[in-house]
């Protein structure tokens, strides 16, 4: 399964509490935090809910 790199690049300061919480289960809580997570749809569901505030890179 391929990986991927989730970088939070934008505050969560006067967002809605669901986007909140999805910055949150992806383990993203500080600005330029850096996390992976496997390429699942869960994941990309997720990422795509809150596309504006993070930016995704792939690894192999």
């Amino acid at each position: 399964m391929a990986k991927i790199k989730v970088k939070k690049v934008k505050s969560a300061i006067n967002r809605t509490l669901r986007q909140k919480r999805i910055l949150e289960s992806l383990g993203l809580r500080k600005m330029n935090q850096v996390v992976e997570h496997d390429d699942t749809p869960s994941i990309l569901g997720m990422i795509n809910k809150v596309q504006h505030l993070v930016s995704v890179e792939e690894t192999k």
